[in-house]
């Protein structure tokens, strides 16, 4: 069974944020959002709007749509 995208975009998040070597809160804090939202995005509890994507991203570094699926090569 496929995962649902807000389980795959907390995925997405996680990876990158494990990428930069940033904890949940040290993400949350350059982000300007609660440390235990991070969490629930990361988990997939949490249907992310459009401001705390564009905040995410920028902590990130990352363009938006870097946060969704990579694209699948047919």
């Amino acid at each position: 069974m496929r995962r649902n995208p807000i389980q795959r975009f907390g995925e997405r998040v996680r990876s990158l944020r494990m990428k930069l070597g940033l904890s949940q809160e040290a993400l949350a804090a350059k982000a300007g959002i609660h440390r235990t939202y991070v969490g629930g995005v990361e988990r997939g509890e949490r249907n992310v709007g459009l401001k705390n994507i564009l905040r995410l991203a920028a902590a990130l570094g990352v363009h938006p749509r870097d946060l969704f699926d990579e694209p699948r090569i047919k």
